[in-house]
């Protein structure tokens, strides 16, 4: 009896503490990211759940305390999205947190099921890179499921040398260096053989890529115009020309050959508003070239979110129809019928299908859409396309005042330095922005303000490896990751 009491006291105080170092996991990564920006902890941070999972002998239980951490992570990371449903998604303060609760599961089934495949691999010599690669791998699938948000590799942003991969492997490889160190790191801790740690010798390739560059020269110029609409206007016919009229007004303060209007929440239809029209026509005229969003339909009648180019003759140049939707933003999951969405056309908007590079006076403007910036597969066929400058037109305020505005313009920072390009960032009330092909935030405007102000920027030609052959590197960590994991799960090795 004493030995059995002996026994149900040690095994509750390892859960226990298994379940404190997984929580400190989701802490340590929160810490990493906007709003705290304590990225040196990236290396640190997966460890105290590594060191769990390999402590913890029982399958199940390491998916519970994967998802656990994941749970809490997403939860506390994108606390965001249960102001954005509570105010725009029409379910009230009880049902948005619902969602968001589900959420919030949804998303840690991802870490769930890393955990429940990576703690047999953290007791093979071969743990340090066949948990990285599982790491990875896990990190790709998130973009297939429609959420892809802050990866471990968008940290680099601040550190020259392990950023030198993105421009190969995407911000994936980053990840990869990132969970190499971490799980070394674990290794120590758990008193591993030495020899388990040779695999960190591989790193020293870092050194022979190319470095981050320095500042391009910027000799072209724009006006970007941040209007600071509110998102809870309720839109007539007389606010909507009023609006139109002191945007025109913004942009007229200053001259450049090319003027962008970001994603709105103001109602802009280029095809069915004749003054509108004439306004973008005179816009495009008075400067040489404008680019802006607006709502456009298929042939069905079914709405597009859009982003046009106007020609110096008032002409339409080119459009792009935006391909990755928001989830409860642009369309309701089947699941979630009983949320409205964010905005207000009489349908669900409808995806877009072709990558489309817009003209305009020798650049080739690659044009994408908000949280289109997430998603490093679709951002980088642009630049295949030869798109020579990016372009992102964004309306992030239904965030409100929340970390989200900061988390976007990191994510946008590393799709910049993937492909080596300027990257313009238009958003209705922040954070408007040029960055630079190394990530470098050059200017940065006032947020929650009414501006228009002159950019700079300039033109790359070359293309990167990662944007001429996108995600295979992440692509092989899930299938090698994977496929390791569930070899060395024990009913595998028995049978």
């Amino acid at each position: 009896m004493v030995e059995r009491r002996r026994f149900v006291s040690t095994y509750y105080r390892n859960v226990l503490l298994h379940t404190i170092l997984a929580l400190s996991s989701a802490i340590l990564l929160l810490l990493v990211f906007p709003r705290f920006d304590i990225y040196w902890l990236v290396v640190a941070a997966p460890v105290p759940l590594l060191i769990a999972l390999a402590r913890t002998s029982a399958a199940w239980q390491r998916a519970v305390l994967g998802w656990a951490a994941g749970f809490l992570y997403w939860w506390l990371l994108c606390s965001w999205i249960q102001f954005v449903l509570q105010n725009y998604g029409g379910v009230g303060y009880w049902g948005s947190w619902g969602c968001f609760l589900l959420f919030a599961l949804y998303m840690g089934a991802q870490l769930a099921l890393f955990s429940w495949l990576a703690g047999p691999l953290l007791h093979r010599e071969y743990a340090i890179p066949a948990v990285a690669a599982l790491w990875t791998g896990m990190e790709r699938v998130r973009e297939v499921f429609g959420f892809a948000w802050l990866d471990l590799g968008n940290a680099a942003i601040h550190m020259s040398l392990p950023l030198r991969v993105a421009p190969y492997f995407g911000v994936y490889g980053v990840s990869f260096v990132f969970a190499m160190l971490s799980t070394g790191l674990a290794c120590v801790i758990l008193r591993r053989p030495r020899r388990w740690l040779y695999p960190l010798a591989a790193l020293v390739v870092l050194w022979l890529f190319p470095r981050i560059p320095e500042p391009l020269s910027a000799p072209r110029r724009a006006v970007v115009v941040q209007p600071n609409i509110p998102t809870d206007i309720d839109w007539t016919d007389l606010l909507e020309q009023r609006t139109e009229r002191q945007m025109g007004l913004l942009s007229e303060t200053l001259h450049a050959p090319l003027v962008i209007w970001p994603e709105m929440p103001a109602p802009l239809y280029y095809y069915s508003d004749p003054s509108f029209r004439r306004l973008a026509a005179q816009i495009a005229a008075d400067h040489g070239y404008f680019l802006f969003g607006t709502v456009a339909y298929t042939g069905e009648h079914q709405p597009l979110n859009s982003a046009i180019l106007l020609g110096p003759d008032g002409r339409e140049i080119g459009r792009y129809d935006k391909i990755h939707l928001v989830p409860f933003g642009e369309f309701v999951p089947p699941l979630f019928r009983f949320v409205n969405r964010i905005t207000t056309e009489a349908g669900d908007f409808v995806p877009g299908h072709d990558i489309k590079v817009l003209p305009a006076d020798g650049e080739r403007l690659g044009v994408f859409i908000c949280y289109e910036s997430a998603f490093p597969d679709l951002v980088r066929q642009f630049a295949k396309k030869r798109a020579n400058v990016l372009i992102n037109l964004s309306n992030d305020g239904y965030f409100g005042h929340s970390d989200a505005h900061e988390q976007h313009l990191l994510i946008a920072r590393m799709r910049a330095v993937e492909n080596r390009r300027y990257l313009i960032r238009a958003t209705n009330d922040g954070i408007t922005a040029v960055i630079d092909p190394a990530g470098r935030v050059i200017k940065e405007l006032p947020s929650y303000q009414a501006l228009a102000t002159y950019v700079r920027y300039g033109t790359v030609e070359e293309t990167t490896f990662y944007a001429r052959h996108g995600d295979w590197f992440a692509w092989s960590c899930l299938l090698i990751g994977v496929s390791l994991g569930m070899i060395n799960m024990p009913y595998f090795r028995k049978a």
